[in-house]
């Protein structure tokens, strides 16, 4: 996995996106054997008004001046959603970004502030390659942050690698899922981040079930949702959680669960943010 690992993504992506449409959803004839399943690229080019030609050369990667009304076209054929319309733009036009980002984010003393006040909440912050650059203490509680090595501070590496996620999230398959559709929207806008590719091929490389689901092509923000954790401790814990992007850095992107007061869950987690202040002690 070299610097350039979107080169052939945009072609990879878009045949990921027609294989899935059937001919007769968008008012073609179903008849005739077809060896690959979905939408010819003939056919997605007539739907979208381009000539074959032009739509050959953008799924191999060679229109970089491709419209807007183009992209919007081709999103219409292929029912592309919202996040992947946009994802199609990014990785269709990749664009160099022009200041190196450090290798080790800082978060600002602020934004800690502004974790340690959230009591009742688990909540951290993440980086663009999914790191967690900060937390507070009972989202240290939950996810055992300050217990891992800075380097095994990554989602990706710890859904992946670690034998105790599978036991950790009940519901490990959208979890997973979940976490390689946000990554790949990740790897898209920063196509020339070296650490962020060297995540990925590490990933690719050892983890069967990531390469899996990276081949599958989804792309999704988690942006917010319910996530299920069994703690050791605290039992099972159903966390509904909201995600707020840092104003002045896109990169970093707070986490908080944000439990249902006098549910069952918020009393389990009141219950180990005591425990671990008097275990601390």
């Amino acid at each position: 996995m070299n610097g350039d690992w979107n080169e052939g993504e945009v072609g990879d992506f878009l045949r990921s996106r027609r294989a899935r449409i059937r001919p007769e959803e968008v008012g073609l004839p179903a008849h005739g054997r077809r060896r690959v399943p979905g939408l010819r690229r003939e056919e997605v080019a007539q739907l979208a008004g381009v000539s074959v030609d032009y739509y050959i050369r953008l799924e191999q990667g060679r229109g970089p001046s491709v419209s807007d009304a183009v992209l919007d076209a081709i999103a219409r054929v292929l029912r592309l959603d919202g996040t992947e319309h946009a994802y199609l733009r990014t990785v269709a036009r990749p664009r160099r970004q022009r200041t190196k980002r450090p290798s080790t984010p800082q978060v600002r003393p602020g934004i800690q502030t502004l974790l340690d006040g959230m009591e009742r909440s688990p909540a951290f912050v993440l980086g663009r390659r999914m790191d967690v650059l900060a937390w507070n203490a009972l989202g240290d509680a939950v996810n055992g942050f300050s217990r891992r090595a800075p380097g095994e501070r990554n989602v990706p590496r710890q859904v992946f690698f670690d034998p105790a996620a599978r036991e950790l999230y009940p519901e490990w398959a959208a979890v997973a899922a979940q976490t390689v559709a946000n990554l790949r929207l990740g790897a898209g806008r920063y196509a020339d981040d070296p650490e962020l590719c060297a995540l990925v091929g590490e990933l690719s490389l050892k983890s069967e079930d990531f390469r899996r689901l990276w081949a599958d092509h989804q792309v999704k923000e988690c942006a917010y949702g319910v996530k299920k954790v069994l703690h050791p401790v605290a039992g099972l814990l159903t966390l509904p959680y909201e995600t707020l992007t840092v104003p002045d850095d896109p990169d970093q992107t707070i986490v908080v669960y944000t439990p249902e007061p006098g549910s069952e869950t918020a009393e389990r987690l009141a219950l180990l943010g005591s425990w671990e202040t008097s275990t601390a002690r």
